[in-house]
């Protein structure tokens, strides 16, 4: 990839694989509204902007009727998470890209009743297919 190509794709693909239902907010990513928060706004004395300017970006999360927004950008990631959720109420949980693949390479661990299961599933391969562990 070079240097100044649109990572959106990248990124969306990730999500989807980590995700069961990914929705998108809108039909074409190029009519997606900016969050609010960047260009210096999160971090400057632009409060009241960025929330006004917010709320579009909070409509469009409300619309898609989500549990979960998943942000690229440190920027969204902040003004969705401890801006945008509270002063509209989405009742979300917003993670990075990162946080969701996180979550997502984390398995529940066996219980004892599937790992007998699997260890006799196992043992069946082994003889149906003639493999002597104690050959090899």
């Amino acid at each position: 990839m070079a240097f100044g190509d649109h990572c959106g794709e990248m990124s969306r693909w990730i999500t989807a694989q980590c995700c069961e239902n990914m929705v998108e907010m809108v039909d074409n990513p190029v009519d997606n509204l900016c969050c609010g928060a960047g260009g210096g706004a999160w971090a400057g004395p632009y409060a009241k902007e960025r929330i006004d300017f917010g709320k579009w970006k909070a409509d469009q999360i409300k619309a898609t009727g989500a549990e979960m927004v998943v942000a690229a950008c440190h920027n969204c990631r902040d003004q969705i998470k401890k801006s945008l959720t509270k002063e509209f109420d989405l009742g979300i949980e917003t993670k990075y890209v990162w946080e969701l693949v996180s979550d997502s390479l984390v398995i529940k661990p066996w219980t004892k009743t599937e790992i007998t299961k699997a260890r006799k599933k196992r043992n069946a391969q082994f003889v149906r297919d003639g493999v002597d562990l104690e050959e090899l």
